[in-house]
């Protein structure tokens, strides 16, 4: 079988490439430059908890080394904090606090007390680095620089692309991922309309070393008082890296102005200055940049087996979102159902669950934003002297930093074409059908604890029973003990391969309750006890339903 063409080189692309081996498919990577990138700390990502998690798992490398857990999380509205978020030293897990109890409950805000995620905030070159050499020890995965696409022909048997240069090259695959960023030669190539916004939000960019009040923590500033250079300055954002490296991020009024390095420095002193008391600490001025958000989402994400992912299918970031993490949820999304259909054979209605799913999310997404841009952007008016109307617009941008609520949080699938029929021994847990499950330790089939995430990834479904006790006697005392005898037939006869675990407890979740989980880590459903009828069922739902009945559409479309 040919392998799957990813069509550059980028996070996403690697990513998809490094997911695809894990689950024994070959890819071939276009790429188009000539096989490194430049080192711009001006041009950072931060990933959250999920995402984070996906990248160590596929590169086996910890993330922490080239990047930077912030130790907290600030935000200001002229001189007054509004919000604090410490993460803890030894855990990226903490407590948020707001500047009063009354104002967390009216701007809806968790109590304190609730858990939080530090986000990981590392160079991009770092990350696509840390791809590039885990891709390097990977024999099913052949990166062919200095690749530029030029055309894409289809049959119903695979994929021709041809890619130009001082040697034009013919690469045969069985399906083709266009990872090539917002300017996509795959998405035009396919015809795909790409509507949406241009210039949502502008800002300029510094990278510098300094040291500033917060060591550590992530601060977001509102309408600072200091008097401005140039225009005025309504918000400006400031994020760490590792060895006291700050990016500074300031929010530019609506159009075209130029950002003259004249102004930029002079912005920088003035920032420095109003943060340090009045004196600009000492700095190194690393790198500068413009960064420009635009909102935008391509009408069809697949095409026969033409695919896209990443920028060339969504473009998102405003109110601090982040683009790369729905990109990497993408290559996470149709990895495992390009895995399923290069090994077993093509099934429709599973591939075409990639664009039901991926799209609704990102389409939630930008949604979200674009109807909070106005409210957090449109200046004064009436509603800057509503009650509360400050504190709720930090929460907006909190989360939208943060990675919580619908600017943030981890897209869930409660519509998806691949959900099972409801069962009459569905149980309830605190994890919603289609959203992520939440990472608890499990036992592995060999007897080890591991976290739950780790067990994703590889192509297989994953059934956890949650059985209180068992976390502390061996393996081998309870596997042929109880129900296991029954769960273990019942899984042993799905029409998949699946991993069998177990779990001490699961948020929500009564003892006995079984998880059918997703390669990708989204929840289908929670049965009561073991039901082997059921649990086949669903597991055949995530399949995309029964194979008979895809082989006779097949049939019947052939035959028309």
């Amino acid at each position: 079988m040919d392998p799957v063409i990813i069509v550059g080189a980028g996070p996403v692309g690697l990513t998809l490439a490094l997911a695809l081996a894990r689950q024994e498919v070959p890819s071939v990577v276009l790429d188009e430059g000539p096989g490194k990138d430049e080192q711009r700390l001006a041009r950072t990502v931060v990933l959250r908890e999920d995402t984070t998690a996906l990248v160590e798992r596929l590169t086996g490398l910890p993330l922490d080394d080239a990047g930077f857990r912030w130790a907290g999380w600030r935000s200001m509205r002229r001189k007054q904090v509004m919000r604090e978020i410490a993460f803890g030293a030894e855990s990226p897990r903490s407590v948020e606090r707001s500047n009063s109890a009354a104002d967390s409950r009216s701007a809806g805000i968790p109590a304190d007390g609730e858990e939080f995620t530090a986000p990981l905030h590392i160079a991009q070159h770092a990350l696509t680095g840390a791809l590039r050499e885990a891709i390097i020890h990977e024999r099913l995965i052949k990166v062919a620089v200095h690749s530029r696409l030029d055309s894409v022909e289809q049959e119903t048997s695979g994929v021709t692309a041809h890619t130009r240069g001082a040697k034009g090259t013919w690469w045969r695959g069985s399906y083709l991922v266009g990872c090539d960023g917002p300017r996509s030669t795959v998405r035009k190539l396919q015809d795909i309309r790409f509507p949406g916004r241009t210039a949502v939000e502008r800002h300029a960019v510094a990278a510098l070393r300094t040291e500033l009040p917060w060591p550590g923590e992530a601060l977001l500033h509102r309408t600072p008082p200091w008097r401005t250079s140039g225009p005025s300055v309504d918000e400006v954002t400031a994020r760490p890296l590792a060895e006291d490296v700050w990016r500074l991020d300031w929010l530019l009024p609506p159009g075209k102005d130029l950002v003259t390095p004249d102004l930029l420095v002079a912005r920088v002193r003035e920032t420095l200055g109003g943060w340090s008391g009045g004196t600009a600490p000492a700095y190194e001025l690393l790198d500068t940049g413009v960064h420009t958000v635009h909102h935008r989402l391509a009408r069809r994400w697949r095409v026969g087996r033409v695919f896209l992912a990443g920028d060339a299918a969504h473009l998102l970031g405003a109110l601090g979102t982040q683009g790369l993490d729905e990109g990497l949820r993408d290559a996470d999304n149709l990895a495992w159902k390009l895995a399923l259909a290069w090994h077993h054979g093509p099934h429709k209605a599973l591939l075409d669950s990639y664009q039901a799913e991926r799209r609704a999310v990102v389409a939630a997404r930008l949604r979200a934003a674009d109807q909070a841009l106005p409210l957090l952007r449109g200046g004064g008016g009436l509603r800057a002297y509503v009650p509360g109307s400050a504190r709720g617009h930090d929460a907006l941008l909190t989360d939208g930093h943060l990675g919580r609520g619908p600017l943030g949080a981890p897209g869930a699938y409660p519509d998806s074409p691949l959900a099972p029929p409801h069962a009459e021994s569905h149980a309830p847990v605190d994890t919603e059908p289609g959203a992520p499950v939440v990472d608890v330790r499990v036992t592995a089939e060999d007897g080890s604890f591991v976290p739950l995430r780790e067990r994703l990834g590889r192509g297989v479904l994953l059934v956890v029973l949650i059985a209180p006790g068992t976390g502390v006697w061996e393996r081998r005392h309870w596997v042929t003990a109880g129900i296991m005898p029954r769960l273990a037939a019942a899984v042993a006869a799905l029409p998949h391969p699946a991993e069998l675990l177990v779990a001490e407890s699961y948020p929500g979740a009564a003892a006995h309750t079984v998880l059918l989980v997703r390669p990708d880590g989204h929840l289908v459903t929670a049965l009561a006890g073991v039901r082997p009828a059921d649990l086949y069922e669903a597991a055949e739902a995530t399949l995309g339903g029964p194979a008979e009945a895809e082989a006779a559409a097949e049939a019947t479309a052939g035959s028309s």
